[in-house]
């Protein structure tokens, strides 16, 4: 079997040595050492500043709503549930705009419509799709111009720049999952990475149910710390990081050689690098990805109909802006296995089998 995933696994022995040092101080959760050391490692890793830990990516979204105060959001139909789940959740006002038919990004274009149609919208909620970058520089200049706040569902692009800095430091806040399945991961888990230290110091104390240290109850909070276990887990895998986004950007890059004159593939940012985080191919509709995944499944090859439904179809209730592109892009999208177990043989031996199938 070629799984669709497979988690990166902590080296046990390593692993020991954090928990014997969890044990020995006592100090399991409420910002202890590990979570301070991993804290100061992965800013240095990532090359960001005020980067907070937190207990799961869809925390994540949420506290980088409220902690810049917006609760009218404009998004993307393309991304994953808990990008727009996460601000539904807490009440927030949720309408949707199209996606860049070539990057399948949430397009600034579309969005500076539906500001003109929603004037009281006060942020813009983009991902990165499969580890894509969006037009940033786009959105920057939207946000400026519109006086509205960007946050970057950023939980795809682990380790990717676009040019000499991190894709992480766009935006007034960029989240992170840390969850098994991404290329980084602490099990459970995840970070926000905020553009001003005074967020930053705000969404701390959100997380710690609105205490600050010495001072008491400062906002209305709630629990979403990273507790020492979950750190240690981050800090073992960080070690291989360079190893594992050299490992999947070779076995995407492969892909795309192999793919390129066979099926759509998404057009990616052009100053960004890979990370490899998922290999998403485009077919003509969805009965054809049906029919992929059915050939591939045969030879014991999994993949995944990867977004699918569009969430406009999901949350009925917010406005839609209109996303023809979205209808277009979701309707044959697939991903196909990448992860850190798999050889450049499996690869070959995917592209093998689909350029073999007979459904293209």
């Amino acid at each position: 079997m070629i799984a669709l995933n497979s988690p990166l696994k902590p080296d046990l022995k390593k692993l020991q040595f954090y928990l014997e040092k969890i044990n020995q101080n006592g100090w399991f959760t409420n910002f202890g050492p590990l979570h301070d050391e991993l804290t100061e490692k992965l800013q240095d890793y990532l090359g960001v500043k005020n980067l907070l830990l937190v207990s799961n990516g869809t925390i994540a979204l949420q506290l980088a709503g409220r902690a810049l105060g917006v609760d009218n959001i404009v998004t993307t139909p393309f991304s994953f549930v808990a990008t727009t789940s996460a601000f539904h959740w807490q009440k927030d006002t949720l309408s949707f705009a199209d996606i860049d038919r070539q990057s399948y990004n949430l397009c600034p274009n579309a969005v500076s419509r539906a500001l003109d149609q929603d004037p009281t919208l006060d942020a813009i909620v983009a991902t990165h799709v499969y580890g894509n970058p969006c037009d940033v520089e786009g959105f920057e200049s939207l946000s400026k111009k519109r006086n509205v706040k960007v946050i970057y569902d950023a939980c795809h692009t682990f380790g990717v720049n676009v040019g000499d800095q991190s894709v992480l430091n766009y935006g007034d806040a960029s989240t992170l999952s840390f969850h098994a399945t991404k290329v980084f991961h602490t099990v459970e888990g995840g970070a926000v990475i905020f553009k001003d230290q005074q967020h930053f110091e705000k969404a701390k104390h959100m997380i710690n149910f609105g205490i600050a240290p010495g001072k008491g109850i400062e906002e209305t909070g709630i629990n979403g710390k990273l507790n020492e276990y979950q750190a240690a887990v981050g800090l073992v895998n960080l070690e291989r990081m360079d190893t594992v986004l050299k490992h999947r950007s070779e076995l995407f890059s492969q892909y795309i050689a192999g793919l390129k004159d066979v099926v759509e593939l998404p057009t990616w940012h052009s100053q960004a690098n890979y990370n490899g985080a998922y290999m998403p191919i485009k077919l003509k509709n969805s009965q054809q990805a049906e029919k992929l995944i059915s050939k591939l499944a045969d030879s014991q090859i999994q993949s995944r109909a990867y977004f699918s439904p569009a969430l406009d179809t999901v949350f009925t209730e917010c406005k839609n802006h209109g996303t023809p592109n979205t209808d277009a892009v979701t309707d044959g999208i697939l991903c196909l296995p990448l992860h850190v177990d798999m050889t450049a043989e499996d690869t070959d031996k995917v592209i093998g089998k689909i350029t073999e199938s007979g459904v293209l």
